[in-house]
């Protein structure tokens, strides 16, 4: 077992970055046969994410899309095309409740810049529009901004923990800004209360497995969310959260977009992918759904 820090003394087996637009803590509670670099490596790993995956990034692989994949098909590295693949495939399964495809309305908004060198999006583009062929090259039909916020924050929390299985550590978290995901522990996941933000109340036990939570809630002072509604162009999610609880953090996180949006359509979706959400809303009710 990990030996607790004492006094001001950093905890060896825990680390902190920011990375993903939040920050990203990762914790090992039992290390087995690893060694503190496991934290490093694990961090690499959500680095990674954030170098590809990053829409403020002007050389992200994501904004290399955005710029180029309208006018020449674009090779996706292994880590996008899992990303990519998923995206369409819960687009196509939520009916475009989820849409990676959005970013161009979040940067009207004033909630992402806009990117540099891209084309301007088309506004009746979407998530039918991105052309992912057998041979890992992504087209665009028409000029759309891709925005991946909803769901690689996810994919880095996996892959993150997939690190550390690998490094033959026995017990971890990761949580990268709610997004959490653990293994060989069973610990009390708390979230905000859509009633009164800074207060936390308790959500679930969690144990080899994953949750993330989404609401506009926390930022008050914005006239919109970036929870985007695709099929009629608002934004969400103002007074409730969304919680969802998967086997893996990439489903977890793009299942409470899909919830928020559309929660007849989830309903359906949730069992698929084994997962269950709870919705929080600013009476302090809470209603499953699963």
């Amino acid at each position: 077992m990990p030996s607790p820090s004492r006094g001001n003394e950093p905890d060896p087996w825990a680390i902190a970055r920011p990375l993903l637009g939040t920050l990203v803590a990762i914790r090992i509670i039992e290390p087995g046969a690893a060694d503190p670099s496991a934290l490093e490596a694990a961090m690499a790993e959500i680095a990674a994410i954030d170098r590809a995956m990053s829409f403020h990034r002007p050389d992200s692989e994501l904004s290399r899309i955005n710029r180029e994949a309208v006018d020449r098909p674009q090779r996706l590295s292994a880590p996008m095309l899992r990303v990519m693949r998923a995206a369409l495939a819960l687009a196509r399964a939520s009916r475009g409740a989820f849409d990676p495809s959005v970013a161009g309305r979040l940067v009207a908004w004033g909630r992402l810049p806009a990117p540099p060198g891209a084309p301007c999006p088309d506004p009746t583009a979407s998530w039918r529009d991105i052309e992912l062929g057998s041979d890992g090259r992504l087209r665009l039909r028409r000029p759309l901004w891709l925005d991946l916020g909803g769901i690689a924050k996810g994919h880095a929390v996996d892959r993150a923990i997939a690190r550390l299985r690998r490094a033959g550590v026995r017990a971890a978290t990761v949580n990268a800004g709610g997004d959490l995901r653990s293994f060989g522990h069973r610990h009390l996941v708390h979230v905000r209360d859509p009633a009164c933000p800074t207060r936390t109340r308790p959500l679930l036990w969690l144990e080899d497995a994953a949750v993330a939570t989404s609401g506009g809630y926390l930022d008050p002072g914005a006239r919109r969310t970036a929870l985007v509604v695709p099929q009629r162009g608002v934004s969400t999610g103002r007074h409730r959260s969304v919680s969802v609880c998967a086997r893996r953090a990439i489903w977890a996180d793009a299942l409470t977009k899909v919830v928020m949006v559309d929660p007849k359509r989830s309903a359906v979706l949730l069992p698929r992918l084994g997962a269950r959400a709870l919705v929080l809303d600013r009476r302090g009710r809470a209603r499953e759904i699963a």
